[in-house]
């Protein structure tokens, strides 16, 4: 690739690494509902070191996607070509390809200059703007590894940030990362905390080192840390009181978007349940916390136990920001790790996917009824709220004799 590291890069801070996302969007202009390019600045120290541009399509807003992109010229072109039909629509092949997409990020241009011009820099960049511009739904398309030639250092540094997050092999042109599958944000996390490491030692990626490590690297990343254990069951605790409470307090009352403690930051689908149904809400706070006391780690079982997970996770999140002296007292005697407190990490590796998040989009209202148009497209499952509490896996359901913290 390109020589370094270097005197400057010696000097380099690399936790000074920032990226300003720019995009105009013209209000009345009908080719933007569909296409949205998107200019991204790398500085470092506040000088400029890089830049990415990316094209994110958005096939349920676009007329024929296929034209719009082949429009926007070069990569986005090619990809336009080799994922849509004429009529604007995924090819088989793609949907063959892929878990569930409706849109797609097409990384079309990635320039860093001199010592940063390194792999594992250029696939923090992408994965970084993979989670601004993402959601569980897109299909991320960079250049395959055998496309880039070897005088386009742009598309190589792409090529090689796509294998560093796991992007599979299309075609000989294309690879994709599949935001629907866990690969990708282990992946990426994994990338994260490599740069961070460097970053804390005050080192810079080394001109001979090999980024296209195995899989078995990983293994400790899948397990949380005894202190991002610990203040997680708090949190998960709180708020099965407060579940509790608003049990007591609501029964079988219809809540509007706010109200009691827990219910009403549930989404809309849920508001009108009697209290048998909220009785296992807050039941959910509490197996996901006595699996954390078990085990030390945690896996949701169940539609209600994804959301009372990623409820749990914010309120962790907001613990640490908002109640030091607690989290003093949670954390006293138990190890310090590198991974402590990465709720972003957790957020990614904790779940299968995201789909119950959808439910909080106005825009996707009916989505959790069977034969919603992109319930269907998507393969979505148990998002009804009278399927909450269905176990994702009959053989690894929780015991139905476990009762309840209350009556």
């Amino acid at each position: 690739m390109t020589s370094r590291p270097d005197q400057a890069a010696a000097g380099a801070d690399l936790s000074l690494l920032a990226l300003t996302f720019h995009r105009t969007h013209r209000l009345l202009d009908p080719s933007a509902q569909g296409v949205q390019r998107w200019d991204v600045r790398i500085d470092c120290a506040g000088e400029q070191v890089g830049s990415l541009g990316a094209v994110r399509g958005l096939y349920w807003q676009c007329d024929n996607l296929r034209e719009r992109m082949a429009d926007e010229g070069s990569f986005p072109a090619l990809v336009a070509g080799q994922l849509l039909d004429d009529e604007g629509h995924f090819t088989h092949e793609f949907e063959e390809f892929i878990e569930s997409s409706s849109s797609v990020l097409v990384v079309d241009q990635l320039q860093l200059t001199g010592p940063f011009a390194d792999p594992l820099i250029a696939a923090a960049v992408v994965g970084s703007v993979i989670e601004r511009l993402t959601d569980n739904y897109f299909a991320v398309v960079l250049p395959g590894k055998d496309a880039a030639g070897d005088t386009d250092a742009g598309a190589a540094l792409r090529a090689e940030a796509g294998a560093l997050l796991s992007a599979e092999t299309f075609s000989d042109e294309l690879q994709i990362i599949d935001n629907a599958l866990a690969a990708p944000g282990k992946a990426a996390q994994r990338v994260r905390s490599r740069l961070e490491g460097l970053a804390r030692r005050g080192n810079f990626p080394s001109a001979d080192q090999d980024w296209d490590w195995d899989e078995e690297d990983d293994g400790e990343g899948e397990v949380l840390t005894g202190r991002t254990a610990a203040v997680l069951r708090v949190a998960l605790d709180e708020l099965s009181a407060q579940a509790w409470e608003d049990v007591a307090e609501k029964g079988d009352a219809p809540v509007r978007r706010g109200e009691g403690l827990v219910l009403g930051a549930l989404p809309r689908v849920t508001w009108g349940q009697d209290r048998s149904w909220r009785r296992q809400m807050a039941r959910c706070f509490d197996d996901l916390s006595a699996a954390l006391a078990a085990a030390g780690g945690v896996e949701p079982l169940c539609t209600g136990e994804e959301m009372a997970l990623h409820l749990g996770i914010d309120r962790a999140r907001a613990l640490q920001r908002n109640r030091p002296r607690l989290m003093h007292e949670v954390v006293a005697g138990l190890p310090e790790d590198r991974r402590d407190f990465d709720w972003g990490w957790c957020s990614t590796v904790l779940f299968e996917d995201h789909d119950v998040l959808m439910l909080f989009d106005a825009s996707l209202d009916g989505i959790e009824d069977g034969g919603n148009e992109i319930n269907q497209a998507m393969g979505l499952s148990n998002l009804g709220a009278a399927e909450w509490f269905e176990p994702f896996r009959p053989d690894q359901a929780r015991d139905p004799g476990r009762g309840f913290r209350h009556p």
